[in-house]
């Protein structure tokens, strides 16, 4: 099982940043892909961004430029810069981790956090 965590979240100006973070704990052999998508009142879930073990990332055309999504392998954190913040990614932010159980892939994990609010206003 994986457990993630979110931290990070909060209330920010227009054109401001916020860090979130993503605690992974649990019995797993590797989280393979960890992402963050997010959630607006109304709306479903999108992608905001993924990151592979190996480093690759992606990103959802309306944060490039804006977001960056890293990771700490050795911790199983990943996190979330967001600069030039808007109103419009106001939203419930979620952590997502992908996850093999053993070494021979016979497990397989997919996880979410609780969730954590960024609202973006003046």
């Amino acid at each position: 099982q994986v457990r993630l965590v979110e931290s990070g979240g909060g209330l920010v100006q227009p054109g401001g940043s916020l860090r979130l973070s993503c605690a992974a704990s649990g019995s797993f052999f590797r989280i393979y892909v960890m992402g963050w998508y997010r959630q607006a009142p109304g709306k479903q879930r999108e992608l905001v961004a993924t990151i592979k073990d190996g480093g690759t990332t992606n990103y959802a055309d309306s944060v490039k430029g804006r977001f960056t999504i890293s990771r700490d392998n050795a911790e199983d954190t990943v996190y979330l810069q967001m600069n030039s913040l808007k109103p419009e990614d106001t939203a419930v932010y979620y952590c997502n981790g992908n996850a093999w159980g053993d070494v021979l892939r016979t497990r397989h994990y997919d996880s979410w956090g609780q969730g954590t609010q960024v609202t973006v206003s003046s």
